[in-house]
């Protein structure tokens, strides 16, 4: 693993300075890929991650290698997967102490986001059941006449169980579905640093609103105006 895959958590690279560079490396000395523990429960690779999270670098490889060791057990991740007939859901699992975000998203049949950023944070998803499409855009491009223009596609995934995925601001956007008429999806979200807004596209004039981002559930129990 090199030094250089290390970044902020906004997502840029770091300048790493000599001062620093040591315990970087014994830091990633901890990190070696080759002996990624395996997470016995959800529970486990929680508590990992605030681990991992403790330091103010994030190694990504090592983190989407631990989230695929996990696999995927409903008795788990039950409790927070809470449905809405109409959007798909946001379920709060772990806040992290400000700095990261752990989230259960449930996906009803047919159900998916919008073309979304990420607010210059790290995105990792896991799929825990089901099978969801993540379709990955250009950021939109002004035409002659200075407006924004239809956006780019440039991949089509489909992740399975247990699969990981890994997105930032840098890579692009990206639209997650679940495209099943029969079965749900469910799956699991690290975002770090946390955000409490994003900016939402328009496939076919590439414009930008901005979306608020809110909790279905916390900790397993509905929100409701009183706790949100």
């Amino acid at each position: 693993m090199e030094i250089a895959n290390l970044q902020r958590y906004d997502g840029t690279r770091v300048d790493i300075s000599d001062t620093i560079r040591e315990q970087i490396k014994n830091h990633e000395m901890k990190l070696n890929l080759e002996n990624v523990p395996v997470p016995k429960d959800l529970k486990d690779l929680v508590e990992q991650l605030r681990e991992i999270f403790s330091h103010d670098y994030v190694n990504v490889d090592y983190v989407v290698k631990l989230m695929e060791n996990y696999k995927s057990n409903a008795k788990d991740w039950r409790q927070y997967a809470k449905y809405d007939p109409h959007k798909y859901t946001r379920n709060l699992i772990d806040e992290g102490n400000g700095k990261y975000n752990i989230l259960l998203l449930c996906w009803a049949e047919s159900q998916g986001s919008s073309i979304h950023d990420h607010s210059n944070a790290h995105c990792f998803m896991k799929c825990l059941d089901g099978e969801l499409l993540e379709t990955k855009y250009e950021w939109p491009e002004k035409n002659e006449d200075g407006q924004e223009s239809e956006m780019k596609e440039k991949c089509k995934t489909i992740l399975k169980k247990n699969e990981v995925c890994y997105i930032n601001d840098s890579i692009g956007l990206h639209r997650v579905e679940n495209t099943s008429h029969s079965k749900p999806g469910i799956t699991l979200h690290v975002y770090i640093p946390p955000y409490s807004e994003c900016k939402g596209f328009d496939q076919h004039t590439g414009k930008a609103r901005t979306c608020k981002i809110s909790f279905y559930s916390k900790y397993g129990s509905k929100v409701t105006e009183n706790n949100n």
